[in-house]
C-alpha cells in the first residue's frame, strides 16, 4: 500500500510516498480503507523536528474511511460490520477513564508517537474507531476530530465557558479556530476573532463571528478594548503564541482565563506576573480531549449544531503542496488529502 511517510526531518520536500506492507488487524482491531485524511498543524511541527521521534513515521492525526476486515474479537460484537464508514480516533492511551485520558502517561497522537492516519491502509484497535456522523461526508468526517475535540475540550471542559461571556478567539482561518467560533456561539457567546484578508473576514462572519479584526491592518488588543468598551474579553482563544500573547494579555478583562493550545509562533513569550495575580486571571494549558468530547461532538454534529470546515480538497499525491498551503497560512479552515 501507499503511506505518506518522513524518514528526516525538515522542508515539505521530504515527505515521501513509500510503498509499504499492508497492515493485518489483530484480534481487537479494524482494517480502515482510508478515503481521506486531514492535515494539521502538528503535521508541520512533526515534519520540521519534534525531539524524540521515531522515523521513518506515517503522517497525520485524522482519518475517516470504511472499514474491510476485523479481527475475531470484534467481529463478533456487533458493534461494527464490513462497509461501515468510520473515522479514526486521533490518539491512543491505555487510560480506562474516557472522560480524563488525556492525562494519562501513556496518551499517544497518531503521526507524532506512532504512525498516522495517511496511508491507503489503517488497521486500529476498535475501542478508537467511532461511526461517521450521519449528516458529513467522508471529507468533513476526516476534518473534524483533532481540531474539534481540541476546541472543544478547551472551551467546555477547561475553560466551562459560560452563556454572555464575550470571548477572542485568535485564527478564524485555521482549523481549530473555526472550530472555537461555532462552538462558541453555541454558548450563546460574543465571539471577537482575527483573519489576515477582508475575504477570511468574511468567511469568519458566515461562522457566526460578531466582531473581525483584520491583524495585518489593526492593533489587535486596542481594537478589543473599543469593541468591549475598555472592559476586555472573558477568554482568550490562544494557539498563536509568540506574535499574538501580547494582544492576549492585553485583551483580558479582569478575572479573565487564557486558554492556550499551541503555540505555531514560538513557544517563548514574556509574562508581567502582577497583571495576572491584580487582576485574578488565569493560564490555562489544554492538548487534544478525550473519546467523551468526540462522542458529546459527534451528537452535535449530527444535530447540525456545528460543522467543520474544508478550505481545500488535495489528491494524496498533492501533500507537499498540502503542507506549503498550510504553512503559508492560504487556506480557511481545514486541507483534506483523498486517497
Amino acid at each position: 500500500m501507499k503511506a505518506i511517510r518522513i524518514h528526516r526531518h525538515g522542508g515539505p520536500e521530504v515527505i515521501q510516498i513509500d510503498d509499504i506492507p499492508l497492515p493485518e488487524p489483530k484480534s481487537d482491531e479494524i482494517l480502515i480503507r482510508i478515503r481521506a485524511a486531514a492535515l494539521n498543524h502538528l503535521d508541520l511541527w512533526v515534519r520540521k523536528g519534534i525531539p524524540g521521534l521515531s522515523l521513518p513515521l506515517i503522517m497525520g492525526s485524522d482519518g475517516a474511511g470504511i472499514i474491510e476486515a476485523m479481527g475475531d474479537d470484534v467481529s463478533g460484537t456487533g458493534q461494527f460490520a464490513i462497509g461501515d464508514e468510520v473515522f479514526l480516533v486521533p490518539f491512543r492511551t491505555t487510560r480506562s477513564e474516557k472522560s480524563s485520558e488525556e492525562l494519562s502517561d501513556s496518551y499517544k497522537i497518531l503521526g507524532e508517537q506512532i504512525d498516522g492516519s495517511q496511508a491507503e491502509w489503517v488497521s486500529a484497535p476498535a475501542d478508537f474507531v467511532m461511526h461517521k456522523p450521519k449528516n458529513l461526508t467522508i471529507e468533513e468526517t476526516a476534518a473534524f476530530p483533532l481540531a474539534f475535540m481540541t476546541a472543544y475540550h478547551m472551551l467546555v471542559k477547561k475553560t466551562q465557558l459560560e452563556h454572555g461571556q464575550t470571548i477572542l478567539i485568535w485564527g478564524a482561518s485555521s482549523g481549530v479556530g473555526s472550530a472555537a467560533i461555532q462552538i462558541a456561539k453555541k454558548y450563546h457567546t460574543t465571539v471577537i476573532t482575527t483573519a489576515g484578508t477582508p475575504e477570511k473576514s468574511e468567511l469568519a462572519k458566515q461562522l457566526g463571528a460578531d466582531y473581525i479584526i483584520n491583524y495585518n491592518g489593526e492593533n489587535v488588543s486596542e481594537q478589543v478594548r473599543l469593541i468591549t468598551n475598555n472592559r476586555g474579553v472573558d477568554v482568550v482563544f490562544e494557539h498563536v503564541g509568540e506574535k499574538s500573547w501580547s494582544h492576549s494579555l492585553r485583551s483580558l478583562a479582569k478575572g479573565g482565563k487564557i486558554i492556550v493550545c499551541g503555540s505555531t509562533t514560538g513557544p517563548k513569550v514574556n509574562l508581567d506576573l502582577r497583571h495576572i495575580y491584580i487582576k485574578h486571571q488565569q493560564i490555562i494549558g489544554s492538548t487534544m480531549g478525550n473519546r467523551q468530547d468526540l462522542s458529546e461532538l459527534v451528537s452535535l454534529i449530527e444535530k447540525e449544531k456545528i460543522k467543520p470546515v474544508i478550505g481545500s480538497i488535495l489528491a494524496f499525491s498533492e501533500t507537499q503542496k498540502a503542507h506549503q498551503i498550510l504553512e503559508n497560512n492560504e487556506q480557511f479552515g481545514k486541507i483534506v488529502i483523498k486517497f
